[in-house]
């Protein structure tokens, strides 16, 4: 993808994928930013049913202040150490110390499962761009009740340090057809602390 990066233009993207592929009604889930983008094709009527890990886009001002001033610091420390993360995510106190912000037990994961997502995170040239289209872009419209294309299912972490769990009633004012699910003992992803609920969501509700 070229030019502008946006919530709304990669969204564009995926919509377009969807109907160049003739992927009408698809079912689509996502998390954290990809959590809102589904969401965002569920308020434009693309694809079937949705399921959103953690979304963003439904800060409070305060909120969304305190997300950036602590995320992109934490980036900034994982791109320093870019070359130390392989040693560093092999040790408990590594994780613990790197990835207490995203996990509830960070020190419990395998280096295995977080590595590939925090190098991508080091690595991506769009990191900052994209944390800029969360942090300076408009907050996530609502879907009224009855227009969405499928079954909407929000999941939402009950330790989320990223997307606080008070903004999934947020979500849920938003998107009063979702079904909220709630992820205990869960940070910002589900798919790390909580992979085999995380998955049976999805299937049960895509399926």
């Amino acid at each position: 993808m070229t030019g502008e990066v946006s919530i709304a233009t990669l969204t564009d993207s995926v919509a377009n994928f969807i109907r160049e592929e003739g992927l009408d009604g698809v079912a689509t889930a996502g998390q954290s930013m990809g959590g809102r983008m589904v969401l965002e094709l569920a308020r434009r009527g693309v694809g079937g049913d949705t399921v959103a890990l953690d979304p963003g886009g439904f800060w409070s001002d305060r909120e969304l202040a305190v997300f950036g001033a602590t995320l992109r610091p934490s980036i900034a420390l994982v791109r320093a150490v870019r070359s130390r993360l392989p040693s560093l995510l092999a040790t408990p106190v590594g994780r613990t110390l790197l990835l207490a912000q995203l996990s509830a037990r960070p020190w419990a994961l395998s280096s295995e499962t977080v590595l590939p997502d925090v190098t991508g995170l080091a690595d991506s040239p769009s990191t900052g761009a994209a944390l800029d289209a969360l942090t300076k872009g408009p907050k996530q419209q609502g879907a009224p009740a009855g227009t969405a294309p499928g079954r909407v299912t929000i999941g939402w972490g009950r330790r989320d340090l990223v997307t606080v769990p008070r903004q999934a009633a947020r979500a849920a004012e938003l998107f009063p057809d979702a079904v909220l699910h709630w992820f205990e003992r869960c940070g910002h992803f589900p798919q790390w602390d909580t992979p085999h609920e995380a998955t049976r969501l999805i299937l049960d509700r895509t399926g």
